[in-house]
Parts: structure tokens; sequence; C-alpha cells
């Protein structure tokens, strides 16, 4: 496949287990990306590979284990389940993980099959490539295969591999689990490799948990100018590196709901779309008191590194909405935030709200008359619309608004007819969203379809993890 140099089997096996990916009958490519495997250099394309059955040259299969809070529940041992890391690869663009994500038992399965359907494999290809084409932070999808067998959810549905691409697979729930364990010297060694893989301008390990929270404020922020719902944001599916990891039941929004949640198992609403920052936070405290044993080494006294940690995580609210603000002025089109426009900003997000406008088509249409078309109480609109016209001066910054506000998204009722296609064996339309989700910002006339929210009959209520 490539040359590989695997820093993270470098690390205490007690972090990991050495294991094989379990081969499958008959793999069959149904998506390859062609883009990044240039960026890598990878250069083969033989599903084979890329479903387990064979391993490359110079890779380390291994499963890395984890805890969790998980729906705010602790669970103090789970891991990689379903996935199994390769290992990894150094371009000219940094080292990344190479992962087949449903490869078969791992000793962190607890009592799943260690596989994956095909509709979680393609939901997570479409969607990663389209976030990666929108400049969000995220895993990358580099192959997805067809297995030839079947895997047994609520029925029987066809089997997928996807190879997914990280910076790295170092979770929140990695250094917890250390924590748990009271290893010491565990916690030490998985930090400093954090610090020299990541963030390697940070020299205390006060400066390495500060350049965490601000990666995820500016995360988050992208998220929430894209209406991502990410669903499932437990302490395990938070990346160290700063990307959006794990797309089972995410979606997006269609008519703007502030509070919109989509995952089937999200009840209560904990991962709601206006609540993804607070969780956030929420997470960053719990890695907080994972450091707060190294930072007490460096400073002499646990009193004044938690008091030190305390500071740092206080300041993540200021960090998001200065990035939230930031996220949306592009999206308004405006050059130069300035005090008021985060005002500007939510008085559309709530006229939105109160119409049931379309939250990207909205942004998209903003400066035409097809703007105007996507709201119920049009007067409200015109009074909004005369006051950003004289913000932007009736001149935004166009060239702002056309790299921040896409024109398609992957919709869900759209992944959901693509997902249904190809567990009959049509993957024409999982091909189509791929190809025209990669480049959001500019659609063909042919697939401006692809643009329309869902009628009434084509809603999806609800997503689901897959697992």
């Amino acid at each position: 496949m490539t040359d590989f140099d695997n820093s993270y089997a470098r690390l205490p096996d007690r972090l990991f287990a050495r294991i094989d990916p379990d081969p499958v009958a008959a793999p069959q490519m149904i998506l390859f990306n062609d883009d990044l495997a240039h960026s890598l250099g990878v250069t083969d394309r033989d599903a084979a590979v890329f479903a387990g059955n064979v391993i490359p040259d110079g890779a380390e299969p291994l499963a890395q284990v984890y805890a969790a809070h998980q729906f705010g529940g602790w669970v103090p041992r789970l891991g990689d389940g379903r996935a199994i890391l390769l290992g990894e690869v150094v371009t000219d663009h940094g080292r990344f993980d190479i992962q087949l994500k449903g490869a078969g038992r791992t000793p962190y399965s607890r009592n799943g099959d260690g596989r994956a359907w095909l509709g979680p494999v393609l939901r997570e290809y479409i969607v990663s490539e389209f976030m990666a084409a929108c400049g969000v932070p995220t895993t990358r999808a580099l192959a997805a295969v067809a297995t030839g067998e079947r895997v047994q959810r609520e029925r029987a549905y066809p089997g997928g591999v996807l190879t997914r691409v990280a910076a790295s697979h170092i979770r929140v729930g990695t250094f917890q689990y250390l924590t748990a364990q009271d290893d010491d010297e565990g916690l030490r060694l998985l930090a400093e490799h954090v610090r020299d893989r990541h963030y390697p301008q940070a020299r205390t390990m006060l400066e390495l948990y500060s350049a965490i929270v601000a990666a995820q404020a500016r995360l988050i922020a992208r998220w929430m100018g894209l209406g991502f719902v990410h669903g499932v944001m437990n302490t395990d599916n938070t990346s160290i590196a700063g990307e959006t990891i794990d797309y089972g039941p995410c979606a997006f929004i269609d008519a703007y709901t502030p509070s919109a949640r989509y995952s089937s198992i999200d009840q209560y609403g904990r991962y709601a779309f206006d609540q993804q920052a607070n969780i956030a936070g929420w997470n960053l405290a719990q890695l907080g008191t994972c450091f707060v044993g190294m930072m007490t080494q460096e400073t002499g006294s646990q009193d004044a590194a938690i008091e030190a940690l305390t500071g740092v995580l206080n300041g993540f609210p200021a960090l998001y909405h200065a990035a939230w603000r930031d996220v949306f002025a592009a999206k308004l089109g405006i050059a130069q935030p300035r005090d008021g426009d985060e005002d500007l900003a939510q008085d559309l997000l709530s006229l939105m709200a109160a119409t049931g406008a379309d939250f990207t088509n909205v942004f998209a249409r903003l400066g035409s008359d097809k703007a105007r078309d996507e709201f119920t109480d049009r007067p409200a609109f015109d009074a909004w619309n005369a006051r950003w016209n004289a913000r932007v001066d009736s001149a935004p910054d166009r060239a702002a608004m056309a790299r921040a506000n896409p024109q398609v998204i992957p919709r869900t009722h759209r992944l959901e007819e693509a997902i249904m296609a190809a567990t009959d064996g049509d993957f024409s339309k999982a091909h189509r969203l791929a190809r025209v989700l990669v480049t959001p910002f500019d659609v063909a006339d042919a697939d401006r379809d692809l643009m329309a929210p869902p009628t009434r009959a084509e809603i999806v209520p609800a997503t689901f993890c897959g697992t």
C-alpha cells in the first residue's frame, strides 16, 4: 500500500492489542478516493487490502483501548470493537493513521461481531468527504468495500469495510482509560506522543491542554456553521486532534430548529444541535481531570494545577463564541467582524426558526431574491435584509460567502435513498452523492435537485448508529 512508520505501536502495549483483521468472503470496491490516495502515496487499489484480507508490508495492525462517558454514564473500558489500525503513513502534509472500520472482532468487541454493514460505511464515506471539502477538520475516507457477507442487525444487511484516515485516533477517552488505571507513566507517555504529533508548539502540559481546548472550540463552531448535528458526542468520540470523528447517527438540519436532534439513542437531547458547544466543554472538563497529575508534577502543587486547568477550561466559551462569530460573519459576507455582527446572525437564525426556513438554502441564496422565498414571513425577512445590506454596504464579501455557504449538503433523505439502493446492489446513488458533495460550492445544473429539502413524505425522523 505505502510505507508505514507506526509511532503509536511504539507506545506501551497496555494502550492497544495487536490483532489482524478477519478476512471477508468476496471484497468488492464500491468507492475509492483517488485524490486522498495520491496525497498519501497510496498506489494500491486492491479491494482485498482495503477489506483486511491482505495485510500491507510494514503494517502493524492493532486495536486501541479507551474508556468513555457515554451519554454521561461512565464506562471504564471500551476500545476499537470493530476497527483495526493498520499503521501510520508520513507525508509532506503530516502523519496519518490508516484504519479499517468493520474489520472484525477485537478484544474490545464485548458482545459485538466486529463488523459494519454497508449503510454506515457509505454514510461515513460521503459525509466525511463533504466535511473535508467544506474545510472542516475531519477524519477522511479512503475506500468503501463491500464484503460479500451479511451482517445481522435488526435484519441481515450486506457487510462493508471503511478505510478511514485520521491525524490520529486518540480520544479524550484514551486519556480517561489511563487515568482510571492510575497509570501515571502511561499518561505522560501518551501526552508526550500527542504533543509531538499534534501540538509541537506546546512546551508544557498546560499549553498542550490549552491547544486541545482551542481546537475543539474551532471545530464545534464549524459544525454550527453547516447545521451539522453529530449525534453521539461521547468522550470516546472526541478526537484529541480536533477532528470530527465517528459519523454514526449524524445529520444536517433542513428546516432550522435550534434544538434539532436526530439520533435514535439520544432520547433526551443531550447532544442536540444547540447543546454541542456545552457538551464539548463538558468533555474537555473530563480531559482536564486527566491532566491534573501531570500538571501537579510541573507546578509542584495540585491546587495550582487545578486552578490553571480550570482557568483554561473557563476560557472555552469565549474561544467558541469568537470562532462562531467568525464562521457566521463569513456566511454573511462580512470581511471584518465587529460588535453587533453576532446579533445580526442570531436574528436571522431566530427568523429562520420561527418560519421553518431551510438552513442551507437561506445562506446559499443570501443576496438574491431566492433567499426571500425561503421565508413565510417575508416582511420580517425584508426588515432583516435591510439591516444586512446596511452592514455590508450592499457589497458583501461574496468570495467569503461562497467559501462558507455550500449549495448542497448530505441531506439525510438522500443518504437514506442511496443506502437503501446499495442494499439491493445499486451503488449509482452513492456514487452520485460522493461525486457531487466533494464540490459542494459549485453544483452542476444536472445535480441541482440534490439541493432540495425533503418533502413531508421524505423526512427521515431518526438516524441510527449502525453498530
